[in-house]
């Protein structure tokens, strides 16, 4: 009989959420993280275990992974004691990461040769929608599978998208981060643009979220992690910087002028080189000009 139903691999900001949502549903799940003291976290849950990846598939368990990109995912893939080669046949993997979506392809394209279903599985909503089960989710892969899966799926999102083929799920989400964070970072130099002309920053989100410049940016990030001065979005500059990279790549490679994000991207990438890849990122208003008056890359 199989001791586990689902596994989470990767249990930091989004991760530990997801993870507790579906032990929260009820689902027999086994967690791993590479950081010991993320797992200390499940040790008292009757219905959770401690197990690495291989094992997880070996039981036949469903995967999701939540970790920064496909780098993470494949290093546990492949080998003589990866997923890939102890997974029971149609055992489904879902990829909950911001990644590549021709790395997508690839990858559920060995997942196939042995008999295992690759699944993009993107996500928005942040910590909050993931320790809440209210994320939204991107799905590409087999349609097929993604209906089998449904019921498991809404443990932990309230909105779940059906997008097409392999790959699908990922590009939508690059499109749908290169749409926030440059929102976000406009928000920023308005911000700076209104004190500057003698208005508070906090003015100037009330008149936003009560008109049309009204955004989540404005009515969630700033209330929330700067106007309270928390500094608590809890995502890193870092994966601000690696999504736009990667929404610049996709653009590169189907000939489109991304012209707002490759200038988003430029800006992260100054506050890359001005040592703040791992601050959060809500630091980058205070800093704002900063890093916009910084040499450029």
């Amino acid at each position: 009989m199989t001791k586990v139903s689902v596994g989470v691999i990767g249990l930091g900001n989004m991760g530990r959420g997801v993870a507790m949502n579906f032990a929260a549903a009820g689902y027999s799940t086994a967690v791993w993280d590479i950081d010991n003291s993320a797992l200390k976290y499940f040790k008292d849950w009757d219905n959770v275990f401690i197990m690495s990846p291989d094992k997880m598939a070996f039981e036949g368990a469903t995967l999701f992974y939540v970790v920064p990109a496909t780098l993470e995912i494949e290093k546990t893939l492949l080998g003589d004691e990866g997923v890939l080669a102890n997974a029971l046949p149609e055992t489904a993997i879902f990829d909950l990461t911001t990644s590549f979506p021709e790395d997508t392809k690839r990858i559920a394209e060995l997942a196939s040769e042995k008999g295992v279903y690759y699944m993009d599985a993107a996500m928005s909503g942040g910590a909050t929608g993931a320790d809440s089960g209210e994320l939204t989710l991107m799905i590409g892969g087999d349609e097929d599978v993604f209906d089998k899966h449904r019921d498991l799926l809404g443990s932990i999102a309230k909105n779940i998208y059906y997008l097409g083929e392999s790959g699908a799920g990922h590009a939508m989400k690059l499109i749908h981060n290169m749409v926030v964070h440059t929102i976000f970072l406009t928000n920023c130099e308005a911000g700076r643009l209104a004190e500057s002309a003698g208005i508070s920053l906090k003015d100037m989100i009330d008149v936003f979220n009560n008109s049309n410049a009204r955004s989540y940016s404005s009515e969630f990030r700033f209330p929330k992690h700067i106007l309270s001065e928390k500094w608590d979005a809890r995502s890193r500059v870092y994966n601000l910087n690696k999504d736009l990279g990667m929404a610049v790549r996709m653009a590169d490679s189907m000939g489109v002028k991304a012209h707002y994000t490759n200038q988003t991207y430029n800006f992260l990438e100054k506050a890359i080189n001005m040592g703040m890849s791992e601050e959060d990122y809500s630091l980058l208003y205070p800093q704002f000009d900063t890093i916009r008056d910084s040499d450029p890359i």
